[in-house]
């Protein structure tokens, strides 16, 4: 008679990890532990856990199989569990499973012993201080960042302000980055005008969540004119954030720049997003927030510029004065 596969050890481990790892997600969402699900010791720390647990329980054979395997499992689980849909999960599961192969990699190596074994063990300090990011305010890394994109249009100036003064039509990302992870997409837009004071209200698509229950949240962001200047052969508006219901989970936007300038037959536009990264490790949120802010920035151009390239005609540009 052959054994009962679901008695099998590695089975059963598999069982015991998951349902260690699920009271430790279970505990960081209720108690948010001062926002440590936002910090390295959470996305370097988290594997690490898996990775140690499975090579000191496991087969050495089977470590990296078993690893890979709670870890899927997890994963899964945290999309219920932490409720940040599949944004997140996305953006950090290629870090995550680095972080589990490289580790129970080390681990297995140490354990076993032989040639190089201790000069592996320099790692370990090197790992304790990169999971130290976001907590206690360290940060490796500025994270004070910005976007910018840029388009040209065969409009002249004056349209683009016109266009940049009215609420746009916003199309579909045609980024591959932007359509492949789940972002908030604009959809409607209200407020008009360029000059100091004028408001802008953009809506989102709503906020959906695999958390059981859960209903769709609508999603929002706020801006104020703070600086204005429009000439005839350009000009430059910036918009301050004044509240953000779309995107202060991932992190803290300050404020939108476009800036206009006539160029040959046509008008080039350029966005510059200020931001503040509020994820760790600075290394790998760093690069991924800078790239996709950068396609943010270039869906604005590309999107103002398109507007004023329908209607190209030469139209009187707005007033405003200089914030001085």
């Amino acid at each position: 008679m052959s054994q009962n596969p679901l008695a099998s050890g590695p089975r059963w481990l598999l069982a015991a990890l998951v349902l260690v790892l699920l009271a430790a997600v279970i505990g960081i969402r209720m108690t948010h532990w001062s926002m440590l699900d936002q910090t390295a010791l959470f996305y370097l720390g988290l594997p690490t856990g898996i990775a140690l647990l499975v090579v000191f329980t496991a087969r050495p054979k089977s470590a990296m199989g078993i690893s890979m395997t709670v870890l899927t499992v997890v994963l899964a689980m945290s999309a219920v569990i932490l409720g940040e849909g599949m944004v997140c999960l996305l953006m950090a599961a290629p870090l995550f499973y680095g972080v589990v192969a490289i580790i129970t990699a080390l681990v297995t190596h140490i354990a076993r012993g032989g040639r190089g074994s201790q000069q592996a063990l320099f790692a370990v300090p090197l790992l304790f201080v990169l999971a130290l990011e976001g907590v206690a305010g360290i940060s490796f890394l500025p994270r004070a960042d910005q976007g910018e994109g840029s388009a040209f249009v065969d409009a002249p100036p004056g349209a683009v302000a016109a266009a940049l003064a009215a609420p746009p039509a916003y199309g579909p990302f045609e980024a591959a980055f932007l359509r492949a992870v789940p972002f908030p997409e604009p959809v409607a837009a209200t407020g008009t005008g360029l000059e100091v004071g004028d408001t802008r209200r953009v809506e989102f698509t709503p906020r959906t969540t695999l958390q059981i229950g859960s209903e769709p949240t609508p999603r929002h962001l706020a801006l104020e004119i703070v600086e204005s200047e429009v000439r005839a052969d350009g000009g430059r508006v910036v918009f301050e954030v004044t509240e953000d219901a779309t995107f202060a989970r991932w992190m803290d936007m300050r404020r939108a720049t476009a800036t206009w300038t006539a160029e040959g037959e046509g008008t080039r536009m350029d966005w510059t997003i200020d931001y503040e990264r509020t994820y760790e490790p600075s290394w790998y949120f760093g690069p991924i927030q800078a790239y996709t802010t950068d396609l943010a920035a270039a869906y604005l151009a590309d999107t103002f510029t398109g507007t004023a390239a329908a209607d190209p005609a030469p139209q009187a540009a707005p007033t405003a004065e200089a914030d001085r």
